[in-house]
């Protein structure tokens, strides 16, 4: 790729804006910081819910408003609102406190969710690299795991004690980088041909819908990875802590082994590329899907047994590495430009309606043990992995063609 084009420079900007923008100090002990402050296993599962449920309210309205207003007002948003979201929890004691907090950095997340791809992609389009879009999504993804390989280490070690000092002073560095990744986001360039979608809100909403409808094989799609995603990497993440300490793992520790975790999503992120002139993108998405529903059957079957856990939650950090990026390319080709952004959101929406079914379920068995859990979480990621998907055939290019006669 020529590194003088608009989908270069954007996607080094988007690059620096997931690194600060994710980078977490907290992450590695966020669980234990929860349960210190007198949060249940019933409580953090509603946390996971609000989050959902923020997402649900807000990915059409947010949609609408980046197809309108532009990726950059709607990034500015959202990074204003996720910085709060971060300093809530500081002062948060009460659930509802934190429910809140969850609330608004889910609310916060919408407002890139689907504006970031299509800001990308529309860059892409302009510099005649689209055929790049999962290579290029692998790489800003990359950001996230680089970010985890150190903050993760300083994490675990300042909250080594689990005092709550040590857990406010990690929450003041995740308020900071968010800072910084609200004045990153002022560097965005949006493509002159995005500046042209400023119809009627609800244009949008039905354009969005339309394009759903004449793909169906973009629903499926989409289904496929969001339901094998909530059980192995939202639902896994929120618990992964209580299994590594219920197979022997110091506290101090973890940190050291979401490190390599992220180590490992980092170089698969910045291999994706690579895998998908190895592998068809279709077989990748199978096969990862699988992958995670392995690991976790059998992590709820040897759930103290420390090879096996430390092999379960390692390959699940690397299938959720690659499946959205590989994602990401094939669903947008099915989308046309005008629309992206809000077709995306209202995908999103089914997602949201999905955490609250699955998380909901979970919440219902959460006192059967921990080991339930992740079985149930196997058996609906199986679900997911059985969906269909197949590759679009210039299907933008048809719907593009629909909307201008039209």
């Amino acid at each position: 790729m020529n590194k003088n084009t608009l989908g270069a420079y954007n996607s080094r900007i988007l690059f620096w804006i997931h690194f600060f923008g994710t980078m977490s100090f907290i992450q590695p002990v966020v669980t234990l910081f929860y349960f210190e402050r007198g949060i249940t296993e019933t409580d953090l599962v509603i946390i996971m819910m609000c989050w959902s449920g923020a997402v649900l309210l807000g990915e059409v309205p947010t949609g609408i408003f980046a197809d309108k207003f532009g990726a950059k007002r709607s990034f500015l948003v959202g990074s204003f609102v996720q910085m709060i979201s971060v300093g809530l929890l500081i002062f948060a004691v009460e659930p509802w406190m934190f429910f809140l907090a969850s609330f608004l950095n889910g609310f916060s997340a919408t407002f890139f969710s689907g504006a970031d791809e299509a800001l990308l992609y529309e860059s892409l389009k302009l510099s005649k690299d689209e055929d790049k879009m999962d290579q290029v999504m692998g790489n800003i993804q990359s950001a996230t795991f680089l970010t985890m390989i150190g903050t993760v280490l300083l994490g675990s070690f300042l909250a080594k004690d689990l005092e709550d000092s040590q857990f406010v002073l990690l929450l003041v560095l995740g308020v900071i980088c968010q800072f910084v990744q609200l004045l990153l986001v002022l560097l965005v360039k949006e493509p002159a041909k995005m500046d042209s979608f400023r119809e009627n809100p609800f244009q949008h909403i039905g354009e969005g819908i339309r394009v759903i409808r004449k793909a169906p094989q973009l629903l499926w799609m989409f289904l496929n990875v969001t339901i094998v995603f909530i059980p192995a990497g939202a639902i896994f993440d929120n618990f992964d802590q209580l299994v590594l300490t219920n197979a022997g793992i110091p506290v101090v520790f973890i940190g050291v082994l979401y490190s390599i975790a992220a180590l490992i999503g980092f170089i698969a992120s910045r291999s994706i590329g690579w895998m998908t002139k190895k592998f068809s993108a279709v077989l990748l998405l199978y096969g990862t899907g699988g992958l995670a529903v392995i690991s976790l059957i059998v992590i709820s079957q040897f759930a103290t047994t420390l090879w096996v856990v430390l092999a379960g939650f390692f390959i699940l950090r690397f299938v959720r590495a690659i499946r959205y990026p590989i994602y990401s390319k094939l669903s947008n080709e099915y989308i046309p430009s005008h629309v992206r952004a809000t077709t995306i959101s209202l995908l999103s929406v089914l997602d949201s309606v999905f955490d609250l079914i699955i998380m909901g379920t979970v919440a219902g068995i959460a006192g059967l043990g921990l080991p339930t859990i992740l079985f149930m979480c196997g058996a609906i990621a199986l679900v997911g992995t059985l969906l269909p998907i197949r590759k679009a055939a210039h299907v933008e290019i048809q719907n593009e063609a629909v909307y201008k006669q039209s």
